[in-house]
């Protein structure tokens, strides 16, 4: 509900508008008596706060251009329909300004974008269409304002995921164009929506990154895709997130979209295409001289249930990249093998790899120990998740540990460990945004109820007051934690 000032303000607004689109009319058509009159119905519209006069106004309008012609501009000197329908949605926001009731605000609002659309769909050469198409200012009135003001109304529900979509989407710093740089935030909003029911929304969203991808306008050295093709996979649009991926030759980025195209394929319970893809990915990397994305090979075989394939391709992996780090002392091994040896069931190997990459790839700790826990490897998970410094990682590692001491039948463990994530977050005093999104993941894998809503509006709440710095960053995070709560599958690596 909008504040008595912002209401006030709004009946202005409106009102003015309304009014410039009818005085011209009356100056055509009547002495300046008319115009007199309709000013002072305007004017006291607004100051009185009452609906009928708008319909007073939106009547005159008609019956000034009976037949339905005339002008799209007020400055013609009739108005034409585009215009009677724009001071018929004027006339609904004022009524939706002027009740204190949620569902009759939403319903007047709703209503005047049908006409805003109307105007767009039935009159698209009027001067109006051309304005709102374009986000312009029709007078006073801000139709861009307008659009986030009905995208808003999802959170009449403040607990709603679709609200907690909005609210995160409004945090995400805005995307520049032309697009030349990755935004995994802005795409995992776009899948975010897709999977939590507004393909609409999501469509908009994602369909501008598609278009630079295929203008070639964000295609860098080293054959970034922006992620696109990952986040086309996860929205259900395989073909066209593989024929992006089969015109990329850097093995980074066409193995990594392999591998993911393939994951969510194996989620969808595709297993002829994780198949297909696996050996694709297999094969690519052979022809190519793919070196450290061998440990995604491995993985995407492993999923396809190629095991003896993908273990033999895993050691053989670890041997070549321990060769190489005692002839060269750089870095050991890519994070990717660590998170590979937990998949494939060598702990002791996945907690040695997991040491030496986890400082510069954090993700890497949560991945390789909820791998590990899923297998029955709680214990020396939980030692190493004990371990970590750094609080959210650590919280993010509990949270795995939580849904997978639960998948294994041990709410014992669970409880324990949600013991341990409830502490975390109230040491922090509700003012780690992360922390506080992993524990509403935890609380839905062990209470399997919706008391994590409340625990996600926190986190969200604590996002808001935090620094810029913050917000820019928590975006990713907090779709991640939704989807994976809302689906039961995670976003991708």
């Amino acid at each position: 509900m909008a504040s008595a000032l912002s209401r006030v303000l709004a009946v202005l607004r409106t009102a003015a508008v309304a009014a410039a689109l009818i005085l011209p009319a009356a100056v055509a058509t009547g002495p300046v008596l008319a115009q007199d009159a309709a000013a002072q119905g305007a004017a006291q519209g607004a100051a009185q706060g009452s609906p009928g006069a708008p319909d007073v106004v939106a009547q005159d309008v008609v019956a000034q251009d009976q037949d339905g012609g005339g002008a799209d501009s007020p400055a013609a000197g009739t108005p034409g329909p585009a215009n009677r329908l724009f001071v018929q949605a004027l006339q609904l926001i004022r009524q939706a300004d002027n009740t204190y009731d949620v569902a009759e605000e939403s319903r007047l609002l709703k209503e005047a974008d049908k006409l805003f659309n109307e105007i767009v769909t039935k009159y698209p050469d009027s001067p109006l269409a051309v304005q709102l198409v374009t986000n312009q200012f029709v007078g006073d009135f801000d139709f861009y304002e307008f659009r986030s003001r009905i995208r808003a109304l999802v959170c009449n529900d403040a607990l709603n995921s679709l609200c907690f979509l909005h609210r995160i989407g409004e945090m995400l710093p805005p995307v520049e164009t032309p697009i030349t740089a990755a935004r995994w935030d802005w795409l995992s909003l776009a899948v975010a929506y897709q999977q939590l029911g507004d393909p609409g929304r999501a469509k908009e969203i994602m369909a501008p990154f598609v278009s630079a991808v295929r203008r070639g306008g964000v295609a860098d050295s080293s054959g970034q895709d922006l992620f696109v093709a990952r986040a086309l996979s996860l929205m259900g649009q395989t073909s066209l997130a593989l024929d992006i991926t089969r015109q990329i030759n850097d093995c980074s980025t066409r193995i990594y979209n392999l591998a993911d195209i393939a994951k969510a394929a194996s989620w969808r319970g595709d297993a002829a295409l994780t198949n297909a893809l696996a050996d694709e990915a297999k094969s690519y990397a052979s022809s190519h001289n793919c070196a450290w994305e061998l440990g995604l090979v491995a993985q995407s075989l492993l999923r396809a249930g190629k095991e003896a394939q993908a273990r033999t391709l895993f050691l053989n992996t670890v041997e070549t990249q321990f060769s190489k780090f005692k002839e060269t002392r750089g870095d050991c091994c890519p994070p990717e093998l660590a998170v590979a040896a937990a998949d494939i069931g060598e702990p002791k190997l996945a907690l040695g790899l997991l040491s030496t990459v986890q400082d510069e790839n954090p993700w890497t700790i949560p991945a390789v120990l909820g791998r590990l826990a899923k297998r029955g490897e709680t214990a020396m998970a939980v030692a190493y998740a004990e371990q970590v410094a750094d609080i959210d990682t650590r919280g993010e590692a509990y949270a795995e540990l939580i849904e997978a001491a639960m998948k294994r039948g041990d709410p014992a463990v669970a409880n324990d460990l949600m013991n341990r994530l409830n502490k975390l977050a109230d040491d922090s005093a509700g003012r780690r945004p992360g922390l506080l999104a992993q524990r509403a993941k935890a609380e839905k894998a062990f209470y399997n109820d919706d008391r994590w809503r409340r625990t996600f509006q926190q986190a969200i709440n604590a996002a808001e007051k935090a620094s810029n710095f913050v917000r820019r960053d928590i975006g990713a995070p907090l779709l991640a934690a939704l989807v994976r709560i809302e689906t039961g599958l995670p976003m991708l690596d």
